[in-house]
C-alpha cells in the first residue's frame, strides 16, 4: 500500500519540525501561486478562477500518490498555452463551452496518463529528446509573452502562431492605450528589478536572507497590489484599462465533464500531446530536485499521480497540470519537506478564493500579462541550438525544426514535428549501427577497432563488433554489411561477432543472423557469436538457433580466439 500511496510512507515519520517547515514553504508558495494561476487561466483563454480551481484539487491528490517530496502541481505556462491553442481551433459558441472543453481536456490528459501508469509505459516519453523539449520550450516561451504583448498594448490582438499575432497586433498599433502600456511596462520593469536586485536590497537593509528570499519571491504579489491600488484610485478601468473584474469567490464544487462523443474525439490528440510534455517537465522537475537531497522518484509512480492530479482538476472546474518547474523551485527553496507543504498550499489557495478574490476586482489584465512575460522569457534558452550544432547536426536539424514550427505554425504542430524527428532519428541512427573490424592489442585479452589501434590480428580469422541492438529496422543492413565483411579475404574461415553492445534480438534480426550463417557456410566460412548477454541467449535457445548455429557460442571474445586459434585454423 505504501508504493501505491507515498503518503503512508512519508506520513509516519511527519513530527513537529516537519510540519513547521511544510507550513513556511505553503505561505511562499501560495502568495507566489494566486497571481500565477489567475494569470496562467487567462493564458489557456479561461475564467481567471479556473486558474485557482486548477491549484487545488490537483495538489491534494498528488499529495497522495506522488514520490517526490517538493514537486508543486498545478497550472504551467507551456501546458496553458497548448490548452489555449487545442480549444481555440474548436470554434466553441461560448465560454461555457469553453470551461467544459477544458475540463474534458483535463479528464482525457487524467485517462491517458493514468493508462500508462498502470501499463507502466511511462519509458513512451523517452522517445522525445531532451533538446527537442528544450527547443520546443523555449520557442513556446517565446510565443506565450509574444501573445501577452496585447495586454500590455490594449489591444485584441491575436493568432496562435508568431506571424499571426505579430500581425494583428501591428494592425492594431494605433489603437493602443497608453495608459495600459505605461501601467504594463511599468510592472514587467518591477518585475524585472525584483528578479534581479531585490534580494541583495533587502539584504543591505538588514534583513535576514529568509526573509529576503521570501519577499523576493512574492514581487509579483506587489504588482498586483499597486497595479490594483492605481487603478481602483485613479479609475483607470474608465481610461481603457481592462481588468479581472468579477471573480467568483466559491469554492470548486464537484462538476461532470461534457462526454460529448465529437468533442472527444477532436480532443484526444491535443490531450496526449498535452500528457507527453507535462510528463516529461514533471518527471525532470522532479527527478532534479529529488537528486539534491539524495531521494529517489518512481516514474510510474508519477504518472499515476500526475493522471489523477488531472483527474481531480476535470470534476472540479480546472483544466489540465503538470509539475511546475518555477514553483517546485520556490517550494523546494523555502524548506519544504514533504508533500504536505502542498496539502497546505491548497489550502491556503482555497482561503484566498473564499475571501480575497472580491479584492482583486481592479486587477489589470496588463498585470497578469506581465507577470506571465517575466515567468516565461526565463525558460527561453536559444543557447541549445549553439550546444546541439557542435555536437550533433542532426540534433540541430530536430531542436531547430522543433522552434520553428511552433513559433510559425503553432505548439501543436510543434511538438508533434519534435516527436516525429525525435523518432525519425532514433530510427535512422539505429538503422545504420556502428560495426568494427576488431583484433588483439598485444600482450591483453582486449579487442579493439583495428582503424584506431595497432592490434594484432589473423587473416583466417574475422572479428567484427556490433555496437547496437538487433531489430528490424537494421536487420538486412548487417546481414548485407557482415557478408560483404567476411567475403573480402578469400582466406576467411571464421566470423567471430562480438555482441558485447547487444541487448536485444527480435525475430527479424534472428532470421537474418540464420539466413547469414547459411550463406557463410555456402561460401565456406563458419559464424560463431561471443560474449552474448544472459537475456539474449535466453531468447537464442528459446529458438534452437544456438543448435542449428554452424559454429560455437562463446563466453568471451578472447576465448573465442584462443579456441579457433587452437584447433588450428590460424
Amino acid at each position: 500500500m505504501a508504493k501505491i500511496l507515498p503518503i503512508i510512507g512519508w506520513a509516519r515519520t511527519y513530527n513537529g519540525a516537519t510540519l513547521s517547515a511544510d507550513l513556511i514553504a505553503a505561505v511562499i508558495v501560495t502568495i507566489m501561486l494566486i497571481p500565477q494561476s489567475l494569470a496562467y487561466a487567462l493564458l489557456a483563454g479561461l475564467p481567471a478562477e479556473a486558474g485557482l480551481y486548477a491549484s487545488i484539487a490537483p495538489l491534494v491528490v498528488y499529495a497522495v500518490f506522488g514520490t517526490s517530496r517538493t514537486l508543486a502541481v498545478g497550472p504551467v505556462a507551456v501546458v496553458s498555452l497548448m490548452t489555449a491553442a487545442s480549444l481555440g481551433a474548436l470554434d466553441l459558441p461560448d465560454t461555457a463551452s469553453y470551461v467544459a472543453a477544458a475540463m474534458l481536456l483535463a479528464l482525457l490528459s487524467g485517462v491517458f496518463l493514468t493508462s500508462l501508469s498502470l501499463l507502466r509505459l511511462g519509458f513512451l516519453a523517452n522517445f522525445l529528446s531532451h533538446p527537442v523539449i528544450s527547443g520546443f520550450i523555449s520557442a513556446s516561451g517565446l510565443l506565450i509573452a509574444t501573445g501577452q504583448l496585447r495586454h500590455i498594448l490594449g489591444v485584441s490582438g491575436g493568432g496562435h502562431n508568431l506571424p499571426e499575432m505579430l500581425g494583428s497586433m501591428a494592425a492594431q498599433v494605433g489603437a493602443m492605450n497608453i495608459t495600459t502600456v505605461m501601467l504594463g511596462g511599468g510592472a514587467i520593469a518591477f518585475l524585472f528589478w525584483a528578479r534581479k536586485w531585490l534580494l541583495q536590497l533587502l539584504l543591505r537593509l538588514g534583513f535576514s536572507k529568509a526573509l529576503a528570499a521570501a519577499l523576493t519571491k512574492a514581487g509579483p504579489v506587489f504588482a498586483v497590489i499597486a497595479t490594483t491600488a492605481a487603478t481602483y484610485a485613479l479609475g483607470l478601468d474608465k481610461d481603457g484599462v481592462k481588468i479581472v473584474g468579477n471573480v467568483p469567490n466559491l469554492l470548486p464544487g464537484f462538476n461532470m465533464p461534457s462526454l460529448d462523443r465529437e468533442l472527444i474525439m477532436q480532443l484526444l490528440a491535443p490531450a496526449a500531446l498535452i500528457s507527453i510534455i507535462g510528463f516529461v517537465e514533471t518527471v525532470s522537475v522532479a527527478q532534479t530536485l529529488a537528486a539534491r537531497r539524495r531521494q529517489q522518484i518512481d516514474p510510474n509512480q508519477e504518472l499515476l499521480a500526475l493522471g489523477t492530479a488531472n483527474l481531480s482538476a476535470a470534476f472540479t472546474g480546472g483544466y489540465p497540470v503538470t509539475g511546475g518547474f518555477a514553483r517546485s523551485i520556490v517550494n523546494f527553496d523555502a524548506g519544504a519537506q514533504t508533500p504536505a507543504a502542498g496539502l497546505f498550499t491548497a489550502l491556503g489557495i482555497a482561503l484566498a478564493t473564499v475571501f480575497l478574490m472580491p479584492m482583486l476586482y481592479f486587477l489589470p489584465k496588463a498585470t497578469l500579462s506581465a507577470t506571465i512575460i517575466v515567468a516565461v522569457l526565463s525558460l527561453v534558452d536559444f543557447s541549445v541550438l549553439k550546444r546541439t550544432w557542435s555536437y550533433s547536426k542532426a540534433d540541430f536539424a530536430a531542436v531547430s525544426t522543433t522552434m520553428l514550427v511552433t513559433l510559425l505554425v503553432g505548439v501543436e504542430q510543434g511538438i508533434s514535428a519534435g516527436l516525429l524527428i525525435s523518432l525519425g532519428l532514433y530510427l535512422y541512427r539505429t538503422s545504420r549501427p556502428h560495426i568494427a573490424v576488431v583484433g588483439k592489442v598485444p600482450g591483453t585479452e582486449h579487442y579493439r577497432n583495428v582503424k584506431r589501434h595497432e592490434v594484432e590480428t589473423q587473416r583466417e580469422l574475422l572479428s567484427i563488433r556490433i555496437d547496437e541492438s538487433l531489430y528490424f529496422a537494421n536487420a538486412r543492413v548487417l546481414e548485407s554489411e557482415i557478408y560483404r565483411l567476411a567475403t573480402e579475404n578469400s582466406e576467411t574461415r571464421h566470423v567471430i561477432l562480438q555482441c558485447s553492445a547487444v541487448n536485444f534480438i527480435d525475430a527479424s534480426a534472428l532470421e537474418s543472423l540464420e539466413a547469414l550463417d547459411h550463406r557463410l557456410k555456402d561460401a565456406g566460412i563458419v559464424l560463431h557469436l561471443s560474449e552474448v548477454k544472459g537475456p539474449v541467449m535466453d531468447r537464442l535457445e528459446k529458438n534452437n538457433f544456438s543448435n542449428d548455429l554452424s559454429g560455437e557460442i562463446f563466453l568471451s571474445h578472447h576465448q573465442a580466439i584462443c579456441t579457433l586459434s587452437l584447433s588450428g585454423v590460424a
